[in-house]
Order: C-alpha cells, then sequence, then structure tokens
C-alpha cells in the first residue's frame, strides 16, 4: 500500500487539533475538503482513524498510527530538502526564554553552514517533552529535569554548557556594593521569580539548598517586566546567567556568586527512536564551542549543581 501525504498531513493536523473546522483553517482547505481526505485514509487502511461522536477524538488505532504519520510527514520534507540540495531542517524548541537559549545555540552552530534551524516557540520543558514525543520537533534546548510520573520516558539528551548565574539585585539593595556574593548571604532577601514557581525547577532547587525561604513568584510577562520588577523592590533578587543580556542595566547590579558558584546546565534533547540526521553534526558544534569556551568546567569543591544535574557530567558531551 502506497501512503499518500496528501492524506497522511490532513490526519496529523486533524489529530493535533482534535477539530476537523480547525485542521482545515491550518492547511488552509474547506472541512468538506479535509473529512475527505481523512474518510480516504480510512478506506485504504481499513481502519477508523477517529470517534466522531460527542466530539472528535483518535481511536486506538489512530493513536498508533499518529506518531508513525508524523514521522512519514517528517522523512518527506527532508526528501524533498535532500532533492533540492538544501539540507533538511532542523526543528527545535527552546525554553527558558529570559535566558536567551538562542545565543549558546547560535554559537554552536555558527560554523555549521550546512544546518538550518527552525526554532519553535516553546514554554517550558514539559511541553517540549511531549512536542518530542509525538514527533512535532526534531530537538530541545534547555534545562532538562526529571519529570513526574516517567513523562520523559524514551528522551534522550546531552548536556552541552554549564553556566555560572548571578545575583541581579537593584542599585538600592543593601548588598548591592558587593563585589561577589555566597548564595548563604542572600537569606535575608526575597528571590523573584519570574513564573510560577513549580514551573522553575532550577530556582527552586537553588532556594531548598541554600535555605532561601523568602520566595515571590509571578507571571511570565517577559524579560523587561523581571527587570522593573528588580529595579523597583530594594527587597529582593533573582538569578540571571553571567553571560546572557539584560537589558538597560541602569539602576542594577549584577553580583557573581561564589562558595559556591551556582551552575545552569543547558541541554540538548531528542527522541532516541528519531535521531535526526543533522544531530550529530549539531553535538558536534556544542564540542567545539564547548571546547573553546570552557562550556563545561567543573570543580565540586568550586562549583553547585542541583542533584538532578550530576547524572549529565558522566556522558562527554561529544559521544
Amino acid at each position: 500500500m502506497d501512503l499518500d501525504l496528501a492524506l497522511v498531513r490532513a490526519f496529523v493536523a486533524t489529530a493535533e487539533t482534535l477539530h476537523f473546522g480547525r485542521a482545515a483553517e491550518q492547511l488552509n482547505t474547506s472541512q468538506q475538503a479535509l473529512s475527505k481526505r481523512v474518510a480516504r485514509l480510512e478506506s485504504l487502511l481499513a481502519v477508523r482513524l477517529f470517534e466522531r461522536q460527542g466530539g472528535t477524538r483518535l481511536t486506538e488505532a489512530g493513536e498508533r498510527f499518529a506518531p508513525a504519520a508524523r514521522e512519514a510527514l517528517a522523512a518527506g520534507e527532508r526528501a524533498i530538502a535532500a532533492a533540492l540540495g538544501a539540507g533538511p531542517v532542523v526543528r527545535i524548541d527552546v525554553w527558558g526564554h529570559l535566558f536567551a537559549p538562542m545565543r549558546t545555540v547560535a554559537q554552536a552552530v555558527e560554523t555549521l553552514g550546512s544546518v538550518r534551524l527552525e526554532p519553535g516557540p516553546a514554554r517550558d520543558w514539559p511541553s517540549v517533552a511531549e512536542a518530542l514525543l509525538r514527533g512535532d520537533t526534531d530537538l530541545g534546548f534547555g534545562r532538562v529535569h526529571p519529570l513526574p510520573g516517567g513523562r520523559d520516558k524514551g528522551l534522550a539528551q546531552r548536556l552541552v554548557r554549564l553556566e555560572p548565574v548571578d545575583a541581579v539585585v537593584s542599585a538600592d539593595h543593601a548588598l548591592a556594593g558587593a563585589a561577589e556574593l555566597r548564595p548563604a548571604d542572600l537569606r535575608d532577601s526575597t528571590l523573584w521569580c519570574p513564573a510560577e514557581l513549580t514551573r522553575l525547577d532550577f530556582l527552586r532547587r537553588f532556594a531548598d539548598e541554600f535555605g532561601l525561604t523568602r520566595r515571590q513568584d509571578g507571571p511570565n510577562l517577559g524579560l523587561d517586566h523581571l527587570v522593573q520588577h528588580v529595579r523597583g523592590d530594594a527587597t529582593c533578587f533573582t538569578l540571571f546567567p553571567s553571560d546572557a543580556p539584560l537589558p538597560d542595566h541602569a539602576d542594577l547590579r549584577s553580583i557573581p556568586l561564589t562558595a559556591p558558584t551556582p551552575l545552569y546546565a543547558w541541554s540538548l534533547a531528542w527522541r532516541e527512536s528519531h535521531r535526526h540526521a543533522r544531530l550529530d553534526a549539531l553535538l558536534r558544534g556544542f564540542t567545539e564551542a564547548g571546547r573553546a569556551r570552557r562550556w563545561l568546567d567543573y570543580a565540586p569543591e568550586r562549583d553547585w549543581l542541583p542533584d538532578a544535574d550530576h547524572a549529565k557530567l558522566a556522558v562527554p558531551v561529544g559521544d
């Protein structure tokens, strides 16, 4: 049996939206045309892929077919790119947007001119893990940590950068004049978390490790909002990667943390059963950039990593 990718694309769009009307809009076609394509695919496969009574949902056959259908579409796109000599596109979802993750990705791929990236606007690691498992993206980049209930089962990861973080305070903060600080020095200040703390694994572990009981979180309204909040509250601080750009430094102080220095772990993640054709090249790019910029420097007597990140140190980035 030969699968028509136009039919597969109609199925995937409907499976993602679970709504024939929205799927039709997504594919810029009519709902009637989309329904006919899905029905034609079901006829060819001799199985029902959707239940249509009381709303649209996947049947068991549809659930089984969905991951392979997404892979088939991705393979078709790679085949077209190869025929045109354009090279495959790598779909990469990044998270931790306040910390500008793409600056690290850009440095790693700048010597790999043949790699074409298509960034995706991910919300957080759980959403990227789901997208990877569905086949909606090829790679994830950000801070990877264990997800409850085995929701990350089937995913692989590789540590590519350990970045020191600084304490950012307003110029009116009592510690603003310090050349450096220990994490314990911040116990009388309030840790400002630029999103719900339950979603910020690194900040939560940092606060627990160093006994920082004063914590405040709020909605993620972007980097400018974070800066304005810290600037306007002389009792609070936040953590920020030392190499990440902070807009409008006026009335802010970025102070290195020592004894120990907290490190933020950046990792690549992908689905174990689907290694993109350009994955090895990307890993080489991160290896070369990491060696040149000493991205993986770590000394346990000097630095602090959350327990969940320690196991990543055992796997060399170039493997």
